[in-house]
């Protein structure tokens, strides 16, 4: 169940190609895929169905939906230059955080910190705010957020908080606490 709803933000997220930006279907399918991304987790959890086939699924749809709304957003936005400084920022520290996480734990750690969250449901709904909010207001809002998430995130996995860590075995794509 969970890897066919994550099929359906794939098909989704394409159809979302072939909607002009910022048009009531092009908000549907957004909507959509968004929510399909958090449902294909929660459903696998809760049936015992978390696998690592579901796991790579999860990702390359992840990826499709973040493609697709690059390709269809960049081009109609009007992005500041300090603001693509400051998105270059916040993916320096985390490609730092990705090698200091190897480093200190030898495995892949994904930090899912409330802050975290909190930054993604914020990314995902700045499209929706775009026709009231102006992008130069959203986006402070947007990068403050995760610009603290991924600070907070490097202090974590440096640290070893390990509460907040939570570590891929290798092989099962089950998620377990250190």
């Amino acid at each position: 169940m969970a890897n066919t709803i994550t099929f359906f933000r794939t098909a989704f997220s394409i159809v979302l190609l072939f909607c002009p930006a910022f048009s009531s279907a092009f908000y549907v399918f957004y909507i959509a895929a968004g929510l399909s991304d958090m449902l294909d987790g929660f459903v696998a959890r809760k049936t015992d169905t978390v696998s690592k086939s579901g796991a790579m699924l999860d990702t390359a749809a992840d990826f499709v939906f973040a493609v697709v709304c690059l390709i269809k957003l960049l081009p109609v936005l009007r992005i500041p230059s300090w603001l693509y400084a400051w998105i270059g920022m916040i993916a320096l520290i985390k490609a730092v955080n990705i090698v200091s996480g190897f480093a200190v734990q030898k495995k892949l750690v994904a930090v899912h910190s409330v802050m975290n969250k909190a930054a993604g449901a914020l990314l995902f709904l700045m499209p929706l705010t775009i026709p009231a909010v102006p992008l130069k207001y959203s986006a402070v809002i947007v990068c403050a957020a995760a610009t603290f998430a991924a600070v907070q995130e490097g202090h974590f996995i440096r640290t070893g908080r390990e509460q907040q860590l939570e570590i891929y075995r290798a092989g099962t794509g089950r998620k377990r606490r250190p």
